[in-house]
C-alpha cells in the first residue's frame, strides 16, 4: 500500500493518479480515497473503463483527458459531480454518450469533449466547420440543458434557446465514405487527434481547464495560442 500511495498526489480532497498506463483505475485509489475525494484527474493513463469510480461516491471534480475511453463508456451514478473533462479520447458516437450521463449526472454543469470524433472541429475534422461544431453545441444542449460551458465556451442564452427550439435536429452525422477504385486496395488510416497541447505528467501541475476561445484548449502548460487567426489578434 505505501508504494502505491506514493504514486498518488493528494492535496486536501483533491486526487491525481497522472501518467501510470494504468487500463482500469486500480482498487486501492477507490478504498483509500474514494469516501472524500472531491476531485480526482486520471489524466495520461490508458483507461478503457471508469468501473472503479463506484467508490467515489463524493466526487465532484472528474479530469480523464488523454485516455482510450470509447462508445462502451459507463459511469457510475454520480449525483454531485457538476465538472467532467473527456478530453483527447476514443468517443465517436454523441447521442448515446449524452443519454448516459444525463442518467448519471444530473448535476453535470461543465462538460469537455475536445478531441473527439464525436466533438466535430476543423482541427480534428478537416471536413467539419465553424457551422457544425455549432451544431453540435445546439445538439448537445438539448440533451444536457443544465450546462454552463461546454467545450472551450460558456453557454449563452441565445444557445439555450435554440437548443431548445430546434436542437433534437442538429445531431451532426458524418457521411460514409464510399470507396473508389484507386482507393480499393489502400489502407485507411484515421487522422490522429490533435487539437490539445501534449500537456504535462506532471501530477502537481496537469489541470483539465475551461477556457474562452474558439477550438482553443488552454491548460498550464498550452501551445493553443499558435491556432490564432490574424483577425482575433
Amino acid at each position: 500500500m505505501a508504494d502505491n500511495e506514493s504514486l498518488v498526489a493528494l492535496n486536501g480532497t483533491q486526487l491525481s493518479y497522472i501518467g501510470h498506463d494504468c487500463k482500469d483505475i486500480p482498487d486501492f485509489l477507490g478504498d483509500t480515497y474514494g469516501h472524500f475525494a472531491r476531485r480526482l484527474d486520471l489524466s495520461f493513463n490508458q483507461l478503457r473503463s471508469l468501473a472503479g469510480l463506484r467508490m467515489f461516491t463524493e466526487l465532484e471534480e472528474l479530469i480523464v483527458d488523454n485516455n482510450l475511453l470509447g462508445n462502451d463508456l459507463q459511469l457510475p451514478r454520480l449525483p454531485n459531480l457538476h465538472t467532467l473533462t473527456l478530453n483527447k479520447n476514443h468517443l465517436t458516437d454523441i447521442e448515446a454518450l449524452l443519454e448516459h450521463l444525463a442518467d448519471v449526472t444530473p448535476s453535470l454543469e461543465y462538460l469537455s469533449l475536445l478531441g473527439n470524433e464525436a466533438c466535430p472541429n476543423q482541427l480534428v475534422s478537416p471536413d467539419k466547420d465553424e457551422d457544425d461544431y455549432q451544431r453540435y453545441r445546439y445538439f448537445v444542449l438539448y440533451k444536457l440543458p443544465q450546462l454552463k460551458f461546454l467545450d472551450t465556451r460558456k453557454v449563452t442564452k441565445k444557445e439555450v434557446m435554440e437548443a431548445h427550439t430546434r436542437g433534437a435536429f442538429m445531431k451532426v452525422v458524418k457521411p460514409k465514405l464510399e470507396a473508389t477504385p484507386n482507393d480499393a486496395g489502400s489502407e485507411s488510416h484515421p487522422l490522429p487527434y490533435t487539437p490539445l497541447p501534449r500537456g504535462s505528467r506532471d501530477a502537481k501541475n496537469h489541470k483539465g481547464v475551461f477556457a474562452k476561445c474558439r477550438y482553443i484548449y488552454y491548460g498550464k502548460h498550452s501551445e493553443g495560442n499558435r491556432f490564432i487567426r490574424n483577425d482575433q489578434l
